[in-house]
């Protein structure tokens, strides 16, 4: 692929997936909004309570292969044939799993209702698989136009659903409808917009090929998300669901801000980062980039999150969920590496070294543990907290193998970040001080904000930092792009 061509390519994979990834995160934080203000905290918990086993199981359906066969070079009609009937043969078999498994989750959580709840919710499992392989060759194409489209409409449906039954009265049902509506519409809305139509066909040797990168990513799959709900368990065991309806509220707040970005370089820079792996040079240079602009918006988002915290939580969600406020202050503190570690793991994925990947997050296995142990019996903010270091702690040792690989490590793209961090602290002084003299919770937030993005762009706009510039280049560009991706 010339350059201009991957230019082009990559301009529109990254901005169909920004309208994606922004529009489906902001649609659905929307939609939570005006759910948290009719249900509970509790409902919320128990949703959370199932996140796990849902998780686990998503990712023994996945196994990997999808990935694997996007960068994988030359693929054949029966890859995507292999992969179809795998992915349902296998929802099914976990569906079957925790419909039987539901009154051990129950007892476990002490939580009876878990059962009905957890055999409704699996059936998620199945409605996803329909799914995998349309958007993975819409993936592969970098045709990110389709799957923005299908996720949009899931979340419009799934969102409408919710509030609608939620306003009937239903409680944490209305959870459960809008994750499957949403799930259903955005199934549907992949087959309308993929020009793929499966055949049932299996091939055991197009299987073993898949699943030969695939296993890596199935094991560390498991392992991450073991890892990412392993407070989930711990609170919801030893917890009330009230205190885990609250942690899964920080956390998903959290991850709006950082995840977001993160989902958008991950889904559209993934398929040219795989084009690039034979060329070192412009691959350490689109990684680069990707590290430095990750940490541009994230560092100064989340600092300014964890500030404006108070108002945020009271007018959204309003006084019953104020035990909310100190967690999302630390949680959003937890993330704040979070797409830079991403963009490293994603690196040894592009290049084929999944057993690479495997290893450095089996690596972290120890510290996650330790953390634990320490914080559980402390309280759920003191497990928040160990949350931040250890997430600090990963990033190094992510950052390690690309370091080694490709002379980018951990230490040189700290550098690259001091300018953001400096220009974060010193935009926080004024926020800060907004904060301590307007008692209106509306003026702290739109003050306060505003104060906080002027004061960053100026401190960014002194530093001379580049990437600022290429923010502004990229808005004065947008009617030209706009123009492209048509």
């Amino acid at each position: 692929m010339h350059n201009t061509s991957l230019k082009i390519v990559a301009t529109k994979g990254i901005f169909w997936s920004a309208i994606d990834k922004f529009a489906v995160q902001f649609g659905q934080f929307f939609v939570s909004i005006v759910l948290a203000r009719i249900l509970v905290p509790e409902d919320f918990g128990l949703i959370g309570m199932l996140t796990i086993f849902i998780g686990l199981s998503q990712i023994f359906i996945e196994s990997g292969l999808g990935t694997g066969l996007i960068q994988r070079q030359n693929r054949k009609p029966i890859d995507f044939s292999t992969l179809f009937v795998f992915n349902l043969a296998v929802s099914c078999i976990f569906y079957l799993f925790l419909f039987f498994a539901a009154p051990f989750i129950a007892s476990f959580f002490k939580q009876p209702q878990l059962i009905d709840l957890t055999r409704m919710l699996s059936l998620n499992l199945f409605i996803n698989a329909f799914g995998i392989v349309q958007r993975t060759k819409l993936t592969i194409a970098i045709d990110f136009k389709g799957i923005a489209k299908s996720n949009v409409i899931g979340m419009i449906i799934g969102g409408l659903c919710g509030v609608i039954f939620a306003v009937k009265g239903y409680g944490v049902w209305s959870l459960v409808i809008q994750i499957l509506s949403g799930s259903l519409a955005s199934s549907v809305s992949l087959w309308f917009f993929s020009n793929w139509k499966p055949s049932i066909v299996f091939s055991i040797k197009s299987f073993n090929s898949l699943f030969g990168f695939g296993s890596k990513l199935l094991i560390a799959g498991l392992y991450a998300q073991l890892l990412n709900n392993v407070y989930n368990i711990s609170i919801g065991r030893f917890y009330s669901s009230a205190s885990l309806g609250f942690y899964t509220r920080a956390k998903s707040f959290a991850e709006l801000s950082a995840g977001t970005v993160v989902s958008v370089l991950q889904q559209a820079t993934f398929p040219i980062l795989v084009t690039l792996q034979h060329d070192k040079e412009k691959l350490i240079s689109v990684f680069s980039r990707m590290i430095r602009m990750s940490a541009f918006f994230i560092i100064p988002f989340i600092t300014l999150i964890a500030l404006l915290a108070k108002p945020i939580v009271l007018l959204l969600f309003t006084e019953k969920w104020a035990a909310l406020i100190p967690l999302l202050q630390w949680m959003v503190f937890a993330r704040i590496f979070y797409p830079m570690s991403v963009v490293n793991m994603n690196l040894l994925n592009a290049v084929g070294r999944s057993d690479l990947y495997l290893k450095v997050d089996l690596s972290k296995f120890p510290l996650t543990v330790l953390a634990m142990i320490i914080t559980i019996p402390l309280g759920v903010k003191s497990m928040i907290i160990g949350h931040v270091i250890t997430s600090a702690i990963s990033f190094i040792i992510n950052a390690y193998l690309p370091g080694r690989l490709y002379g980018y490590g951990p230490i040189d793209q700290l550098k690259d970040m001091l300018p953001v961090f400096g220009a974060a602290i010193v935009m926080a002084i004024p926020v800060f001080i907004t904060t301590y003299f307007f008692e209106n919770l509306i003026l702290q937030l739109f003050i306060g904000g505003a104060v906080g993005v002027l004061t960053y762009l100026l401190i960014c706009w002194l530093l001379k930092l580049e990437e600022l510039k290429e923010v502004l280049d990229l808005i004065l560009k947008f009617k030209k792009t706009s123009e492209l991706v048509k």
